[in-house]
């Protein structure tokens, strides 16, 4: 089912119908500042485990998820003095932050060495449902793994939509993907290059 939410001034009631379904556990494509993500909440252990099927996603590789806001970061990350500065400076925006996980991250988001990998997207809609939510979700493209991110809603709900609980519509994005920076040593290393500049990395 698509529902249409304005991208600019996002409907509260609207938005309310997408935080009752993912409090009820169920999963949801909706809009970032890169491409369609497909989510759940971070608490939704059921939720986690339907995204990786409708993924075909390797279990081995967790998930990032989305926060609203620094103190949000603050809670499920350990995010040392630069990190902060340099989050502050950089989110919203279009980025994936690797830090050391904090304790109330479950384990199924964390990798082996105990880190998350957390996003702000700048976009309005995704960052509306967090803080209505109250907890983060995940985030990761709306994708079979291995294939091209989808940036229109309309491809998300023909490609996936049967395994979806509901597919927001927040217009036409593009199909990029997030730079990827780690800020568990003493100095940012690129992950991934994506939409977001990481001139300031090197």
């Amino acid at each position: 089912m698509l529902l249409e939410i304005n991208p600019d001034n996002p409907q509260p009631r609207l938005i309310a119908k997408v935080v009752e379904i993912l409090k009820n556990g169920g999963v949801v494509a909706y809009p970032t500042d890169t491409t369609y993500g497909i989510g759940c909440s971070i608490f939704s252990k059921k939720g986690i485990e339907r995204i990786y099927q409708i993924k075909q996603r390797d279990r081995k590789k967790p998930f990032s998820f989305i926060c609203a806001d620094m103190s949000e970061i603050s809670r499920y990350a350990r995010v040392s003095n630069y990190a902060f500065k340099l989050l502050r400076r950089l989110l919203p925006g279009q980025y994936t932050f690797v830090m050391e996980a904090a304790t109330v991250v479950p384990d199924l988001l964390q990798t082996k060495q105990k880190t998350v990998g957390i996003r702000i997207p700048d976009n309005k809609i995704c960052l509306a449902i967090v803080k209505e939510l109250g907890a983060p979700i995940v985030t990761t493209s709306a994708n079979l793994s291995g294939e091209d991110p989808i940036g229109n809603p309309w491809a998300v709900e023909h490609e996936l939509g049967k395994q979806l609980d509901l597919v927001v519509d927040g217009g036409d994005l593009s199909a990029d993907v997030s730079s990827v920076v780690s800020l568990i040593g003493d100095r940012p290393e690129v992950l991934r290059k994506g939409v977001g500049d990481v001139s300031w990395c090197e």
